[in-house]
């Protein structure tokens, strides 16, 4: 049980920050968003516990509506927990679902729409969360994390908008900045993660946790609105 209030330790929201900015983290996207002022950072209660969901929800709301006025790249929300912090890879695979459906299930009841962009079945290759009518990509960081540019003091749940990778896409700049992500990674870590895939080529549920699993997992995830594969 959380003993004090998260938002009275802003030394922990300074370390993640500069864990973002140590020369090897390998995501140049988290960086430019950090420098360019555009990550939010949220103190938030244990992750096991569902007592910071209405305020990590509220904020994901927030953050689609002001995307959809002003769609600039490289944003990103990251929701820091003050623990627990003796979890294991699956132990915080499974609390991070327990939120993630959480924050779908308030989604639903609230009846915002599903980005139609995306699918919401998890076995789908189109498969992205949606809030606020904003699909979302997790990126879950813990201290037990395999992948060292996973591995945080507190469990950290890092939430990009699906449609900054589209831009990228547009653009034709998303393929470089992959690039350089995975060679920074392949230095960081010795090898490239190999649960990373391109949306479309397989569902991304399997890639939030960072936690390497076999070709029998199943994602613990559905929303209630049932939307249909968009087919993309």
């Amino acid at each position: 049980m959380a003993t004090k209030d998260p938002r009275a330790d802003p030394a922990l929201l300074e370390e993640f920050e500069n864990f973002i900015r140590n020369q090897e983290f390998p995501c140049v996207g988290a960086k430019s968003a950090l420098s360019k002022g555009q990550m939010k950072i949220v103190p938030c209660w244990s992750l096991t516990s569902g007592w910071s969901d209405v305020l990590i929800h509220r904020q994901l709301l927030q953050w689609a509506y002001d995307y959809q006025q002003d769609p600039t790249l490289f944003r990103s929300i990251a929701f820091v927990f003050d623990g627990p912090l003796d979890l294991d890879e699956v132990g915080f695979e499974k609390a991070m679902w327990e939120r993630i459906q959480s924050l779908s299930d308030k989604d639903a009841w609230l009846d915002q729409p599903y980005d139609e962009q995306v699918s919401s079945n998890p076995e789908d290759p189109h498969f992205s969360l949606s809030f606020g009518g904003e699909a979302f990509f997790v990126v879950g960081l813990h201290p037990n994390a395999s992948r060292p540019a996973r591995r945080f003091r507190t469990p950290v749940l890092v939430f990009n908008l699906h449609d900054q990778f589209e831009q990228l896409r547009s653009q034709g700049r998303y393929e470089k900045i992959r690039d350089t992500i995975l060679d920074r990674d392949r230095e960081l870590a010795g090898s490239i993660n190999p649960m990373l895939a391109r949306h479309g080529e397989s569902s991304e549920a399997v890639q939030y946790s960072g936690r390497l699993t076999g070709s029998d997992w199943q994602c613990p995830f559905s929303d209630k609105r049932d939307a249909e594969p968009s087919g993309k």
